[in-house]
C-alpha cells in the first residue's frame, strides 16, 4: 500500500484493489495545488471546511463518506469515529471525524482536524492504528506537544505528521513540522515522496515518517 500526501490533511491511500482520498481541499482557499488527475474509489471528508471537503476535485464516480459509522467498499473497511475540532466539545469549531481505514491488512488512522488535546477513552477503544496521520500545526488543530501525547495514547508503528506550515503557497499561519519532530526526539529528518508499506514490514518501534507534498 502506498501513502501519498498532497498537503494539509489530504492523502491518497493506494491499495492493491482500491484507493482512498481523504480530505481533498479547495486550491483557491488553501493556496496549494492538487494534481490535475486525481482519482479514487473512495473519498472521505472529516468535516465540511473548505480545506477538507472539496470532493469535486476527485474525478470519476467515487463513493463519498462523512461522519461516524461503518463502511466497506472493494474490501476497504472504514470506521468513522466522532471527535471535536476544538477543546470545548465542539462549541468553537464543531465536530470532526476520525477515520480508521483498513486496507491491504493495514490499519491507517486519519485524525482530521482534531482539536482535542487528549482523546477520550471511548474514542481510543475504537481506534487501532498501525499508521497514524496526525495534525501537528496548532492554530486550528492540536499543537506539537498534544500531538506527541496522542501518539503515546495510540501507540502506532508509523507516525506521519500533517496539517503543518512551511509548505510553499499555503495561506494559513500554521506551525512547522519541526516542533513536532523535536517533541518526538527525531529532529533533522528528510522528507520522502511517499511511503510504500506492507503489514510484514511495519517497524517494531514507533517510527516517524515525514512526507513531502506531491
Amino acid at each position: 500500500m502506498d501513502i501519498i500526501w498532497y498537503g494539509q490533511a489530504c492523502f491518497k491511500l493506494k491499495g492493491k484493489n482500491a484507493s482512498v482520498i481523504i480530505d481533498p481541499y479547495d486550491p483557491d482557499f488553501t493556496g496549494l495545488k492538487l494534481p490535475k488527475h486525481l482519482e479514487a474509489d473512495i473519498v472521505l471528508k472529516t468535516h465540511d471546511h473548505k480545506d477538507h471537503s472539496y470532493v469535486s476535485a476527485v474525478a470519476g464516480d467515487p463513493m463519498v463518506f462523512q461522519g461516524s459509522g461503518e463502511y466497506e467498499v472493494k474490501g476497504v473497511v472504514i470506521s468513522g469515529i466522532s471527535s471535536f475540532h476544538d477543546n470545548n466539545s465542539g462549541t468553537d469549531r464543531g465536530l470532526n471525524t476520525i477515520y480508521n481505514v483498513t486496507i491491504d491488512g493495514l490499519s491507517v488512522v486519519h485524525l482530521g482536524d482534531l482539536g482535542q488535546d487528549v482523546l477520550l477513552e471511548d474514542q481510543t477503544q475504537e481506534i487501532d492504528a498501525d499508521i497514524l496521520l496526525i495534525p501537528v500545526g496548532s492554530v486550528y488543530t492540536i499543537d506539537a506537544k498534544s500531538a506527541a501525547g496522542i501518539v503515546a495514547q495510540l501507540e502506532p508503528k508509523i507516525i506521519i505528521p500533517m496539517h503543518f506550515g512551511g509548505i510553499e503557497g499555503l495561506k494559513f499561519p500554521l506551525d512547522g513540522v519541526e516542533k513536532f519532530l523535536k517533541e518526538m526526539g527525531v529532529e533533522g529528518m528528510s522528507a520522502v515522496p511517499k511511503l510504500s508499506i506492507t503489514k510484514d514490514k511495519l517497524p517494531e518501534e514507533p517510527t516517524v515518517v515525514v512526507l513531502s507534498k506531491t
